[in-house]
């Protein structure tokens, strides 16, 4: 009998990759930003070195496919074709929520990919509110046992429990037990939301907790509001839903928030960055990986190859911009002057 978190699953996997679910009212803020352009760059395109290390891994180029799926068999082919495409690119990833297989074992080779992706940086991924039911130091470490994980990703993602049909909408005490699993797992915990934003404030009280990376996933991209709603089968909450699809922080400023309160801190920009150009804009504004997710779901059910092409556009498009303004590798990216594109604008 197929569960409820496999029943959701698929929902979301059919709603994300049929309908229109990106954020209504709200962008990223990235088209904000430009970099100068450079006609004489005194470079080779071929010279552009977009190799980065993160969490002591070293990355082919400054890239995390992020959590899209797992629990059912179609999740299962669409990791597998994601998996294979990172471990081919050098980048890195991110299962999706593993509550699922945490609950029915039965479930855990639809996140198993190390068979085909053996040296990417591998995230797992667990809901950190689930803490607060009955989650604890077991769970997550069987969650990155399960998929011989280097890092566990906690997502934050209070919104969508509210729109929910009965979701676990309790986050009371929730920070103290991420700050007790931190100190207790062995691996690194990194701390995402789910598409709606980071603020400074939180996410200085995360690292303060032990977190060690933050992955701001910001408004402008999928609004998991826009998911709910489609999903709904209550009309007033589907209204309800509707009303939130512009809510968060968007990608840039929430970017711009976490750097300049935490400098040090390895940050993660995700959020509506489908291009090579956006891309450069969140590396230049501060963060140290870029990730994308839905732009690549709809090739992932179609093969790793596909996938691999969506990368390679991606990260092409990076090369590109970096080469265009004269920046011969992400050190200088991160360094580079941006230039705003709204008179007034910071």
């Amino acid at each position: 009998m197929q569960s409820e978190h496999s029943r959701r699953k698929e929902d979301h996997l059919r709603i994300c990759s049929q309908e229109d679910v990106d954020a209504a009212g709200v962008s990223t803020g990235l088209e904000r930003y430009r970099l100068a352009h450079c006609a004489v760059p005194e470079l080779a395109l071929a010279e552009i070195d977009l190799t980065t290390s993160f969490m002591g891994k070293l990355l082919r180029a400054p890239v995390l496919i992020s959590a899209l799926t797992g629990g059912t068999a179609a999740a299962k082919r669409i990791n597998y074709h994601l998996a294979q495409a990172a471990e081919s690119a050098g980048v890195a990833m991110c299962v999706g929520s593993q509550r699922a297989a945490i609950e029915d074992s039965a479930l855990e080779n639809t996140y198993q990919v190390r068979a085909v992706a053996p040296s990417v940086l591998l995230f797992a991924n667990l809901g950190a509110v689930q803490l607060n039911y009955g989650y604890g130091l077991e769970e997550c470490q069987r969650a990155v046992d399960m998929i011989g994980a280097d890092a566990l990703v906690l997502h934050l993602n209070p919104l969508q429990e509210a729109l929910q049909s009965a979701g676990n909408v309790d986050f009371r005490g929730v920070m103290p037990k991420i700050a007790a699993l931190c100190r207790a797992l062995p691996v690194p915990v990194v701390v995402k939301e789910v598409g709606w934003g980071i603020s400074a404030n939180v996410a200085s009280q995360l690292v303060e907790a032990g977190v060690a990376a933050i992955d701001v996933a910001g408004a402008g991209g999928t609004s998991w509001s826009q998911v709910e709603r489609h999903r709904s089968q209550d009309r007033v909450q589907a209204r309800i839903a509707a009303a939130f699809a512009g809510w968060g922080i968007p990608t840039a400023e929430a970017i711009r928030q976490v750097r300049r309160a935490l400098p040090c801190v390895p940050l993660i920009a995700s959020g509506g960055i489908a291009s090579g150009p956006a891309a450069a804009i969140a590396l230049a504004l501060g963060a140290d990986l870029v990730g994308t997710g839905r732009p690549l779901l709809i090739p992932a059910m179609a093969g790793d190859d596909a996938v691999a092409e969506e990368l390679a556009v991606l990260i092409g498009g990076l090369r590109t911009a970096m080469f265009a303004s004269g920046l011969p590798n992400i050190q200088a990216l991160k360094r580079a002057t941006l230039y705003s594109t709204v008179e007034g604008a910071p």
